[in-house]
């Protein structure tokens, strides 16, 4: 099995940061893609950044200069790295990857259950 675990939200003032973690654990052969979705109630779920496994970073243009994404290939984490955080950046942000598990030869993408980010004053 894999498991994505994410971790670091909370409840943070507008113009705050916050640190995002998400880890991939269990049988992994190979990882593709890595990234951060977010869904805030009553919306739908909305991509807001990732990484290719070439490195190749994206944003969303609702968080770019704001956020920052970054991957620990060695540790199979990736970061986001949240600043000048504002209102409706409020949403509960999951972790999502494509993994090739050990033994299979094929990838799937896997989610994690999600942090909840609140900006409020």
């Amino acid at each position: 099995q894999v498991q994505l675990v994410e971790s670091g939200g909370g409840l943070v003032q507008p113009g705050g940061s916050l640190r995002l973690s998400c880890a991939a654990s269990g049988s992994i052969g190979s990882i593709n893609g890595m990234g951060w979705y977010r869904q805030a109630p009553g919306k739908q779920r909305e991509w807001v950044a990732g990484s290719t496994n070439s490195g190749s970073t994206e944003y969303a243009d609702s968080v770019k200069g704001r956020f920052t994404f970054s991957r620990d290939n060695a540790k199979n984490t990736v970061y986001l790295q949240m600043s000048s955080l504002k209102p409706e950046d409020t949403a509960v942000y999951l972790c999502t990857a494509n993994i090739q598990r050990r033994g299979l030869s094929y990838p799937s993408d896997y989610w994690g259950q999600g942090t909840q980010v609140t900006v409020s004053s």
